[in-house]
């Protein structure tokens, strides 16, 4: 089964070679929606490549707020886990399922060997870090020179593109949680994009009708 479901995406990304490897040594987990799939301080002796659905990673400090850094898709890796893995030193970052989502594991320690041994493996990781580098730069931007009103719609547009579907099942609190503001500034901005004709408000649900 882990052969077949590497051979629907990393089939065009891998040697033969290297998805044999991982069919032998990797192991498949499937998550659920909101479902925890690595928090700050865990050790990381395994590293995730995702297959189906999207995974959120975020910062939190020690006040318990939150940031969100990017989302991995699928054929996604976390690369901020490969320096946590090759250094032996504990996550920095929260990664939770935004939906059911299908994942394979491999040792942390094939990560250096892999660079030697697979040119395909060398390129993918320079293109995730690329990825990586390019959506934390743009989390920096929104911060510093976007207004909250510019930071929540763009939060929307960017979850229709990563849940590919335009209602949303989220609920006010949880969007402020992820935008580390209040619900009550969120429920207020809601309500004028709505105004606006860009989305439709419902019960826990919103539909982004300009994306």
């Amino acid at each position: 089964m882990i052969r077949e479901k590497l051979n629907e995406y990393y089939s065009v990304i891998f040697e033969k070679e290297l998805i044999d490897e991982i069919s032998k040594i990797g192991t498949y987990k499937r998550i659920r929606e909101n479902q925890l799939l690595v928090d700050i301080d865990d050790s990381l002796s395994k590293i995730p490549l995702l297959l189906t659905g999207a995974i959120k990673i975020s910062r939190e400090d020690k006040n318990g707020d939150e940031i969100i850094l990017y989302f991995l898709e699928r054929g996604d890796t976390c690369t901020i886990s490969f320096a946590s893995g090759l250094n032996t030193i504990k996550s920095k970052i929260k990664g939770i399922a935004e939906k059911d989502s299908e994942v394979i594991f491999f040792p942390s320690e094939k990560i250096e060997e892999w660079l030697v041994k697979y040119k395909s493996w060398r390129l993918f990781v320079i293109d995730s870090y690329n990825i990586r580098i390019d959506e934390m730069l743009e989390a920096i931007d929104t911060l510093a020179f976007m207004k909250m009103d510019q930071r929540l719609y763009k939060y929307l547009t960017d979850k229709v593109k990563i849940m590919r579907c335009i209602s949303l099942h989220t609920t006010h609190q949880e969007i402020a949680t992820d935008l580390n503001t209040s619900r009550v500034v969120i429920s207020r901005l809601l309500k004028q994009l709505e105004n606006e004709g860009r989305i439709k408000l419902y019960r826990n649900k919103i539909e982004v009708l300009d994306y």
